[in-house]
């Protein structure tokens, strides 16, 4: 069974398991707020995990997804904690799950930017009775719904990075046009979706101009970038379909 953790500030020892990318912004969030905590990694520290932890009461498995499970099979003695992870797809009986959602950079970011990050968490989990001192919004979903979740986080987020990145190589490189060039064009379109979601999107497909798209198509012809156009052409007529039936 899980330690139940008393709901004081003062009673929060944390350690946060990982060398990667968001144990390092989680490890720098908890430094800009003064909260103490403990790091452990194998590449890293020289202390057992054991002794780490020792006086710890919630542990914080901030490594990848599919080794979760195993090792704490491999350290059991961390079930006599409360254990955490920030998976958006795991789900584990005795792990509480709580999502950041955010994208994590090389480089760590403001606290601003750290407290805006809201945390959907599993059905049941209070998040301010872990992490007291956080003010970050928190949310809860069914775990039977943290592989639907993820897949929507991954596409708004790691899919508009991809064609973001590959059209900013092919701009550059088959055009010859500087690297940055798509940069003010891609975060005014952010902040307007941001300020209107529903009435955002531009361009010709929006605007019914098919001549346009399809010398778009015929341009684009044995591009890698063909049938992603091909698929947001279909998703987006479907959308509209549906929405003039309303």
């Amino acid at each position: 069974m899980n330690r139940q953790v008393p709901n004081t500030k003062n009673a929060m020892r944390y350690t946060i398991v990982g060398d990667g990318k968001v144990s390092n912004h989680f490890c720098q969030y908890f430094s800009l707020l003064g909260i103490d905590y403990n790091r452990w990694s194998r590449k890293q520290s020289s202390r057992t995990l054991k002794s780490t932890t020792n006086n710890s009461n919630i542990v914080l498995l901030l490594i990848s997804d599919n080794a979760i499970g195993q090792f704490v099979k491999d350290n059991p003695f961390l079930l006599n904690k409360q254990l955490m992870h920030f998976s958006g797809t795991m789900y584990f009986e005795h792990i509480i799950g709580c999502h950041p959602l955010m994208t994590f950079a090389r480089d760590c970011y403001d606290l601003e930017t750290y407290q805006s990050i809201p945390f959907v968490c599993d059905k049941g989990v209070k998040f301010d009775k872990f992490f007291p001192q956080l003010n970050n919004r928190s949310f809860n979903i069914d775990p039977k719904d943290k592989a639907y979740y993820h897949a929507m986080c991954v596409m708004a987020g790691n899919f508009t990075q991809t064609l973001m990145r590959e059209t900013s190589q092919q701009m550059s490189q088959g055009l010859q046009l500087p690297s940055d060039i798509l940069f003010p064009y891609l975060l005014q379109n952010t902040k307007n979706f941001i300020q209107n979601p529903q009435e955002s999107a531009t361009g010709p497909i929006q605007r019914g101009d098919f001549t346009t798209v399809r010398k778009h198509l015929q341009a684009l012809q044995s591009n890698s970038l063909e049938d992603i156009y091909h698929s947001f052409l279909k998703q987006s007529q479907k959308l509209m379909r549906v929405e003039n039936e309303y």
